[in-house]
């Protein structure tokens, strides 16, 4: 092959490898830095599916109590008005796990109830073992599953 081919080449390999590390480094450098606000769940390309049924009968839970984690083990936390869960500074729950995104998931009051919404989290946030991808309302004795913490939701 001619040298200039060979240079060519050589120089768009160069260019390619520039831009995946750079590429790289900036969704490391995402990821890892403070977030300023909660980021909200890309819009489905596909019809979400239709919302879960609404529970009766319990009483809405007043606090969420931490029933499995290494850290936050046996600390309750009162609900209030909105209770943030993620690995930021500026989060109600501070949870130090690689499992869990900056802002993961929020309980806040919807009506006389409360309900947990995913914040579009990387691995999902999970009410009784079942993914969700809606806000889903709570009940009291409902445990709600962030990362490798588990927390139960009390009275």
């Amino acid at each position: 092959m001619p040298d200039l081919v060979l240079d060519l080449l050589k120089y768009a390999f160069l260019v390619i490898l520039y831009i995946f590390v750079a590429r790289a480094v900036r969704a490391v450098f995402l990821e890892l830095r403070p977030q300023t606000a909660p980021r909200r769940a890309r819009p489905a390309e596909a019809p979400a599916p239709p919302p879960a049924p609404q529970r009766r009968g319990k009483k809405a839970p007043k606090k969420a109590a931490v029933i499995e984690g290494e850290n936050l083990r046996g600390k309750s936390f009162d609900l209030g008005e909105e209770l943030t869960i993620g690995r930021a500074d500026k989060c109600s729950v501070i949870l130090d796990d690689p499992y869990v995104s900056q802002f993961h998931a929020r309980i806040f009051q919807k009506g006389e109830g409360v309900a947990v919404e995913d914040m579009g989290s990387t691995n999902g946030t999970y009410l009784n073992r079942q993914r969700i991808t809606s806000p889903a309302e709570l009940q009291r004795g409902d445990r709600l599953k962030i990362g490798k913490t588990v927390l139960e939701l009390r009275k």
